[in-house]
């Protein structure tokens, strides 16, 4: 991942004339430029706008509080139905069919929203569902227990969620397995270690 937008346009070769026209479009918006997660990011008063992505078959732009975005075209994409609750994507297959004037349109209300201080409510505090093979295995170990409630609520849902969503109980098994050391560890499931 590059340290720059330029090393992130540059690495993208397929889509570099769409990048660098997106780039144009939300530099003219005002907004500030600065690379989160190895993508370039576009902020208000440090709150997070938009992004640009560049991806094997499309580039666009993501929307982080997409979902309170107007869309009658319905051009927007929610990347994972079901999970994704805020971000909204544009995409485009080449910079020939990129519409300036509805990516303008998109964001001008993003900034909107953004100063009126209107993003979708996300609960993050709320408790995570604990299958009951997690719940076993807090009776048998204590300090598996503590660590886990040491944790945010958001790596205990992961952790509670990579379980529930095996189908099979050998896999679930598994997967407890897997993950004891690395709670014991005080890291989440997706943390580098």
């Amino acid at each position: 991942m590059g340290k720059t937008v330029d090393d992130f346009i540059s690495k993208n070769k397929k889509w570099q004339a769409g990048l660098e026209e997106l780039r144009k479009l939300i530099l003219a918006s005002g907004l500030e430029e600065t690379i989160k997660w190895g993508q370039p990011v576009y902020t208000l008063e440090d709150k997070n706008v938009v992004g640009i992505g560049a991806f094997k078959s499309y580039f666009g732009l993501w929307f982080f509080n997409g979902a309170l975005l107007n869309d009658p075209g319905n051009h927007l994409h929610n990347a994972q139905e079901g999970k994704t609750k805020a971000l909204r994507q544009l995409r485009f297959q080449s910079k020939e069919e990129m519409d300036k004037s509805l990516i303008k349109d998109f964001l001008e209300q993003a900034i909107t929203n953004q100063k009126d201080g209107k993003e979708v409510d996300i609960d993050t505090k709320r408790e995570p569902e604990i299958p009951e093979m997690l719940s076993e295995a807090f009776e048998e170990n204590t300090e598996l227990h503590q660590q886990f409630k040491a944790l945010t609520p958001g790596r205990q849902r992961e952790y509670a969620g990579y379980i529930r969503e095996a189908k099979k109980q050998e896999t679930k098994e598994r997967r407890l397995k897997k993950i004891i050391p690395i709670i014991l560890a005080g890291k989440g499931l997706n943390d580098r270690y």
